[in-house]
């Protein structure tokens, strides 16, 4: 059997996570980008996103970012456009929950994108009224029992 001569294998590079930039610069887009949010995933390192123009395209997850930086649905994403596919664009830059909110604030999204959330629906659900999950009991329906 021959020698390891390496550094290390598959558990050494599954330890090293090069996603974790604590404080990195808000980058904002350029001409040939967009921003979308991931509608869902469909695997082999493809994703299908609405961009903020409205239109519905595939988009490939580069290899930089592939095993390193994972995307869900509903996150916030900078995408390049392509020249000669208009229904295709490949993922550039992942935004944080935090940079999506300041993206949001800076006026970059619009009013109608719900951050932080799925398909399925997300933390914002329970904003439109006074719906709460508990029951509320008396003085007197407490004695009772």
């Amino acid at each position: 059997m021959p020698k390891n001569k390496g550094k290390g294998g598959k558990n050494r590079k599954r330890g090293k996570n090069e996603a974790d930039d604590e404080k990195r610069e808000l980058v904002f887009k350029e001409d040939g980008q967009e921003y979308a949010q991931v509608l869902r995933m469909l695997g082999n390192g493809r994703c299908e996103a609405t961009c903020i123009d409205g239109r519905k395209r595939l988009c490939h997850i580069r290899g930089k970012m592939h095993k390193k930086v994972w995307i869900a649905a509903g996150d916030i994403i900078l995408v390049g456009l392509r020249d000669y596919q208009d229904d295709k664009s490949d993922v550039i830059l992942k935004y944080m929950p935090d940079e999506a909110r300041l993206l949001k604030a800076y006026g970059e999204l619009p009013e109608h994108i719900r951050l932080n959330e799925g398909i399925g629906g997300g933390l914002d659900e329970e904003e439109d009224g006074d719906a709460n999950d508990y029951i509320e009991f008396e003085d007197e329906d407490i004695d009772k029992i």
